[in-house]
């Protein structure tokens, strides 16, 4: 090592040793002066056994304050982050010192006058108080003094509120400054909190922010409902102002509550519709200590639902994916949060039935998740033969599978794309939940030997084989909000670059939900699966997709149509404006969870359903361009846009 590293001293250890220097001066100095006052500022009026006694103790002294104060970390601190609880280790540090010091005088001189210690004391005090604080200080002012800092008006004057006040206060690096803040408490307003006022509820945000030329806002009221952050961000949309909010409940938890944790205001915070409630006991006794298979387990849907399974501490969890990135970052994930967990990652594909086979011969799962779909409207409309393969016999081979190997539930993730489809993207979900339906009557009736139908296309055992164990359900929402392929994501990026954000339609509908709600669904749905149901989550109000960009674009900091453009690219292939969540003849029964409902199995003629799935697979595998026709024919409610 070189001599230059031999001597290398770290900052914060020059600044103990400079701090050192200091403490020792000013204490000496701080006792001097003492004397000093105490004799009306006249030297020569000092007693001569006064100075004498003050010269004999006060190396002895500032020594002794020295380790007190290395003992109380005083000279381990990050003074720019000063706060109560350095000022209280400074208080109780100097009045040890003085304290001993008085005793010490008391016991051994008797000679000094009371005012020596008490006059000391408070000058003591005062230096070691001064330096410490200085930094803070001069960042203050010099924070006061800057214009181009931005102007914050903080919603909520709770404990959040109050924390994130303080971690705006101290930091030189938000580039901010609160100016004002809201909250519903009357009794709060008219009052200051840490010097800012409260100046007003929910009624007076607009003019707030008008007179306080506000340009951001931070929502910190993590215990509210879903319903008062809706309304109180839809008034705060109406303004130009970036917004901004805490996450959740759990920062207040930690106490971990800070600046970089607001996160932009997602739009899902003004759909407004508290989450859906599922019954967690019952899901634990579910999914507890078994195996349980998810199939697309690194998609959006996939790999939530394995963070949620993982939770319920099952026996095995197996995520099998064709993708290896996102089944890897789903797998270092786990790893981390969840070293306990039995996990096993595959890659491979519904498609191929031997890799299937395989899977479910070496894992035996009890539970299975089907989340592997092809999902994108306009590209399957120019791949239709690979959205069959995929999705409508990837499932069956699945399924097949689940059956052959005694799955006791198989739970298939569905779309409301799925009822009264007009794109084949749908079709092709209608006839997965076809294909479970079916393989639910044929298991339920001990009749799967019907399935030798098209085993010679797929299948590696005979179909006289299979078991009759296998309960079948699917579950079916709409879209889900950040996950791969929804707008929300687009429309970000849209914003990002400077627009424009494109719309296909401005009167186009959809029903939306989070990725945590649609997997708290599919859960509850797999405890209440009796065989053959289709379940519907009860979505609330449809959402405009245009009120949905605009949205987006004021909570972004700028103005629609003027900032940022829309415009109207006409409805693309296959989409139609609005989505179903049932078809009539399935019926809406109620579940146990309010906002759950179920389809009942409908009528499906299996022996002419499997002969059509034959031919369907026969031709998909011979990418017939014309297979449109024969998926007409498989699903009657099949209207193909005319788009």
């Amino acid at each position: 090592m070189s001599s230059t590293h031999s001597f290398n001293i770290k900052h914060w250890k020059l600044v103990a040793i400079l701090m050192m220097f200091y403490d020792a001066i000013t204490i000496a100095v701080s006792y001097f002066l003492a004397l000093f006052i105490r004799f009306d500022f006249h030297f020569n009026e000092i007693r001569l056994s006064y100075l004498s006694i003050y010269k004999e103790t006060i190396l002895l002294y500032v020594l002794f304050c020295l380790i007190v104060y290395w003992i109380m970390k005083m000279y381990r601190s990050i003074w720019r982050f000063a706060s109560y609880t350095e000022l209280i280790r400074v208080l109780i540090a100097v009045s040890f010192c003085i304290a001993v010091h008085f005793v010490y005088l008391r016991l051994f001189i008797f000679r000094m006058p009371n005012s020596y210690t008490a006059i000391g004391y408070l000058f003591q005090m005062i230096f070691a108080v001064a330096i410490r604080f200085s930094y803070r200080f001069i960042l203050l002012l010099k924070n006061r003094k800057t214009s181009d800092y931005k102007k914050v008006m903080l919603i909520g004057a709770g404990d959040a509120g109050l924390q994130l006040l303080r971690e705006i206060n101290k930091s030189d690096k938000t580039n901010s400054k609160v100016v004002c803040i809201i909250d519903d408490n009357t009794n709060k307003h008219g009052r200051y909190i840490e010097g800012i006022p409260v100046v007003g509820g929910r009624d007076d945000i607009l003019f707030n922010v008008s007179k306080y030329k506000v340009d951001q806002i931070y929502y910190a009221i993590p215990s509210s409902s879903n319903s008062q952050k809706r309304d109180i961000l839809n008034i705060c949309r109406e303004t130009d102002c970036e917004i901004k909010v805490l996450p959740g409940l759990y920062q207040i938890a930690n106490g971990d509550v800070s600046v970089n944790l607001m996160k932009k205001v997602a739009i899902e915070d003004l759909l407004g519709r508290d989450t859906i409630k599922v019954n967690n006991d019952e899901i634990f006794k579910y999914l507890n200590d078994k195996v349980v298979l998810v199939t697309g387990g690194g998609g959006s849907i996939g790999s939530e639902l394995c963070r949620q399974i993982a939770s319920h501490r099952p026996k095995q969890l197996i995520i099998f994916d064709i993708y290896e990135n996102n089944a890897y970052d789903i797998q270092q994930e786990l790893k981390r949060r969840r070293p306990e967990l039995n996990l096993t990652v595959l890659i491979g594909s519904v498609r191929d039935s031997k890799r299937i086979d395989q899977v479910f011969r070496e894992y035996r799962p009890e539970i299975v998740f089907h989340a592997a779909a092809h999902k994108h409207v306009p590209l399957m409309e120019e791949s239709p033969c690979e959205a069959i393969k995929n999705n409508t016999i990837g499932t069956f081979k699945t399924a097949y599978a689940a059956v052959k190997y005694g799955t006791k539930r198989f739970v298939l993730i569905s779309t409301d794309k799925a009822v009264n489809p007009t794109n084949i993207m749908g079709a092709s979900k209608r006839m997965c939940e076809m294909v479970i339906q079916t393989f639910d009557k044929l298991s339920r009736n001990h009749s799967t030997d019907k399935l030798s139908v098209v085993e010679d296309c797929f299948s590696e055992v005979s179909a006289k084989d299979l078991k009759n164990e296998t309960e079948f359900v699917a579950v079916r929402f709409g879209n889900v909000l950040g996950s791969n392929g929804s707008v929300i994501p687009l429309f970000k990026k849209q914003i990002e670059a400077g627009g424009p954000v494109t719309v296909t339609h401005p009167d186009i509908i959809r029903y939306f939900m989070t990725i945590p709600e649609a997997v708290s669904l599919v859960l509850q749905a797999g405890v209440y699966a009796k065989g053959g149901e289709i379940f519907v989550l009860d979505m609330g109000e449809p959402v405009k997709i245009d009120t949905l960009a605009r949205n987006l674009i004021r909570l972004s900091g700028f103005k629609p149509d003027e900032d940022i453009k829309i415009e109207y690219t006409g409805l693309r292939p296959g989409e139609k404006l609005y989505e179903e969540k049932l078809m009539d003849a399935e019926g809406n029964k109620k579940t146990d969870n309010d906002l759950i409902y179920v389809g009942m199995p409908l009528d499906i003629d299996e022996d002419v359903f499997l002969q059509q799935l034959k031919e369907l697979y026969i031709r998909s595998m011979e990418n017939d361009e014309n297979i449109g026709e024969m998926v007409e024919k498989i699903v009657v409610t099949y209207r193909k846009s005319e788009v």
